[in-house]
């Protein structure tokens, strides 16, 4: 059975990206067919996984303007089992093109009907903002997973995230649930990550992955070459920790 998986936080430069391509390529490496949405303007999960803007091929925004199919818009890539749909960066303009439509926060959802039971998990790199396109993937989603910069403003951030799905889960989706939450950035010589992480664990209010993504230069390397960090360097402590978190996925979060 398919699980869709937003990965959301309202603030960015957090790791929804980071996590988004190399969570989803760790279980395609597990076997799982893995699709990659990206609906974010910034398009940094599609050229994270090697889509050429130069080339001319559907994305998402053709997708949500009907000029294109869902299923013509899915891309391959070296994985035989992770497949992903390019963003668009004229999606920054989604807000004033579909205000008069009644249905524009399940445009995705609906699309996602006929072809998500070809998939494991779908994962969706949201927008750091609360806007139509990050609508569309809580309505479309089974749960989302949380990223959390191990710094200062992560509690500020924390909250106000809370405080969204809260509102989402009335108005929208009432089966939204959370995966977990997912320290990102962590640096292990730095007091304050761990500050954080043990002011987190006390008082939030969702699951938190036993797994910590550190801080690691091969995870901000691997993009550049449009591959995921197990291609690119498996045995580095990124591509390691984002094995762990697929395993986490595929049976759940123990003793947290």
């Amino acid at each position: 059975m398919s699980k869709i998986i937003a990965i959301v936080n309202q603030k960015g430069g957090v790791g929804k990206t980071t996590t988004t391509i190399n969570l989803g390529a760790s279980l395609a490496a597990l076997e799982k067919n893995i699709l990659l949405i990206d609906i974010d303007p910034q398009c940094n999960t599609s050229t994270g996984v090697g889509f050429d803007f130069a080339e001319e091929h559907p994305t998402i925004y053709n997708v949500f303007l009907e000029e294109a199919e869902f299923q013509e818009s899915i891309h391959s890539t070296v994985l035989d089992t992770l497949s992903y749909i390019p963003s668009d960066r004229n999606l920054v303009g989604l807000e004033l093109e579909f205000a008069e439509k009644t249905n524009r926060n399940q445009l995705l959802k609906e699309n996602l009907k006929d072809i998500k039971d070809n998939y494991d998990y779908i994962f969706i790199d949201c927008p750091p903002s609360l806007n139509t396109l990050t609508l569309n993937a809580l309505c479309a989603a089974d749960s989302v997973l949380i990223p959390l910069q191990t710094e200062y403003y992560a509690m500020e951030g924390l909250v106000n995230l809370s405080n969204t799905l809260d509102l989402v889960k009335k108005s929208l989706n009432p089966f939204l649930t959370v995966e977990g939450i997912l320290f990102t950035m962590y640096d292990s010589r730095n007091n304050l990550s761990k500050m954080v992480v043990t002011d987190v664990k006390a008082v939030a209010p969702f699951p938190i992955f036993n797994t910590i993504i550190p801080r690691n230069v091969t995870l901000g390397e691997a993009p550049s070459h449009g591959e995921p960090v197990i291609l690119y360097d498996i045995n580095s402590t990124g591509a390691q920790a984002y094995l762990s978190l697929a395993e986490e996925i595929l049976n759940g979060i123990k003793n947290s």
